[in-house]
C-alpha cells in the first residue's frame, strides 16, 4: 500500500459531508476501526480528538472509518465529542482498497472484520506510512510524530 495512490471514492461522512480523499489537497490521517460504540473504539477516537489541534496545526485533517452506517457514526460521534468526522464505508470499498477487511473468529464463528489500521495520506494523495493491527495504547501520538516528521 505504501507510496501507492489512495483511491478515488466519494463516501459519507458525518455532518452531512462527502469525503473523497483525491479531492482534499491536505494530508489525511485515516483510521479504519472495527465498529462505532466499543471500548477499544472509542479510547481511539478519544485519542486522535485530544491531539486532533495537533494535527491540524500539522497540516492533516483526521477520519475514523468502519462499515457502520452514517447515524450510527452520527451518535457515537456526539456521545463521544469527537472533533473529526466519521466516515461511513458500509459497502467496504474503501476497507478493501485499504486491504484492511480481515477474517477474524468469535464464539467459534469466523467473519470478515475491519483490522485496527491506520494510514498517513500526503496532501498529493499518496499513502506515506501505514500502521497495521494497532495497539490503541499510543497510537494516536506514533501518528503526529510521523506527520510532523513527513512535513519536515
Amino acid at each position: 500500500m505504501l507510496h501507492k495512490k489512495a483511491p478515488s471514492l466519494d463516501l459519507p461522512a458525518t455532518g452531512g459531508k462527502i469525503v473523497n480523499l483525491q479531492g482534499l489537497k491536505q494530508s489525511v490521517v485515516l483510521y479504519f476501526y472495527p465498529k462505532d460504540d466499543t471500548p477499544g473504539c472509542a479510547k481511539e477516537g478519544a485519542d486522535f480528538t485530544k491531539l486532533h489541534k495537533k494535527f491540524q496545526d500539522s497540516g492533516a485533517v483526521v477520519f475514523g472509518v468502519s462499515k457502520d452506517s452514517i447515524s450510527s457514526h452520527e451518535k457515537f460521534k456526539k456521545k463521544q465529542k469527537y472533533s473529526f468526522d466519521l466516515i461511513s464505508d458500509e459497502q467496504g470499498k474503501l476497507c478493501e482498497a485499504f486491504s484492511v477487511l480481515k477474517e477474524k473468529s468469535m464464539f467459534g464463528k469466523t467473519y470478515l472484520g475491519i483490522e485496527r489500521s491506520t494510514f498517513l495520506i500526503s496532501a498529493e494523495g499518496v499513502v506515506q506510512k501505514e500502521w497495521r493491527k494497532v495497539k490503541v495504547e499510543g497510537h494516536a501520538e506514533e501518528v503526529l510524530k510521523a506527520l510532523k516528521n513527513l512535513n519536515s
